[in-house]
């Protein structure tokens, strides 16, 4: 008799944001919408609402360790991905808890959030370069965190190119390089993958109050829920992009003050995925 396969499982590795737009609530209501199984390590609990994170209260490195161990002893996890990791000791135990993890990782190198608090302690970026990006799959910078890693300005598209590709050679992963808070036009991302340069755009979207707190955590938790289903790399890259875009156009109200939070689409994404264009370059 055949054995049955699991339902496809993808695990988050990131903070808690209380006011529910980013960290591992985004991640799980991502990894719903997929119809992917969501689990956790909790890395730190943060006290933030869409417009301001007023503290940081991060986990032990061992409680860390324990979550991701005790969730993969008993649970078929195909994908995982890293978000707010914080420290250098906890990134150490990440790493610890991963290094038997054979399935796809995808490290989102959080490093500041949307108001401007550090997530990552600049103590953390060496360990962070040194021990976790070189077991990732894909990691998925934005602009920032990308002038960060390479050491470069990236102030145009060659700029972004080069930086892509420097991240690529640099730890042996595939990448994309998040162009949503870049001037431009559209919102393009740069992607790598195995010696192939693309380029996806969408038009930009207006956004409601905050409605974009979010997009680069939902983004990369997109990208591992449809790579945990065995979804091939450009139709994942590619529908990660249609949901961020498709979350953005469904905000919905959250305060009397007009904040609003990015939230999942009701239906499918066939029609925002029209939208996303994806070119050789």
């Amino acid at each position: 008799m055949q054995k049955k396969l699991a339902f496809p499982l993808a695990m988050t590795i990131a903070g808690s944001d209380s006011g529910g737009g980013a960290g591992v609530q985004a991640d799980l209501r991502t990894f719903s919408y997929f119809r992917v199984y969501g689990t956790s390590a909790i890395t730190a609990v943060t006290f933030q609402n869409p417009l301001e994170v007023t503290g940081i209260e991060p986990l032990s490195p061992s409680a860390v360790k324990e979550q991701i161990q005790t969730v993969m002893k008993e649970l078929s996890v195909s994908a995982v991905k890293t978000g707010m990791l914080f420290s250098e000791e906890i990134i150490e135990a990440v790493c610890e808890a991963l290094k038997s993890f054979h399935g796809a990782l995808v490290v989102d190198p959080v490093m500041v959030s949307t108001s401007g608090k550090k997530l990552l302690r600049d103590s953390a970026v060496k360990i962070l370069c040194d021990r976790l990006l070189p077991m990732a799959s894909w990691i998925t910078p934005n602009l920032s965190e990308a002038e960060v890693l390479t050491g470069m300005k990236i102030v145009s598209r060659e700029d972004g190119i080069r930086a892509t590709r420097l991240c690529a050679e640099r730890w042996g992963c595939s990448v994309v390089l998040k162009g949503g808070h870049s001037d431009e036009k559209n919102a393009s991302d740069v992607v790598f993958h195995k010696g192939e340069l693309r380029l996806f755009s969408t038009p930009r979207v207006e956004v409601r109050r905050n409605s974009d707190h979010g997009t680069g955590c939902t983004f990369s938790a997109a990208l591992t829920a449809l790579l945990a289903k065995g979804e091939e790399w450009e139709s994942a890259v590619h529908q990660a992009k249609a949901f961020v875009t498709a979350s953005l156009l469904g905000a919905v109200p959250l305060s009397e003050s007009g904040i609003h939070g990015m939230f999942p689409p009701r239906g499918k994404l066939v029609f925002y995925c029209k939208q996303v264009s994806c070119v050789r370059i």
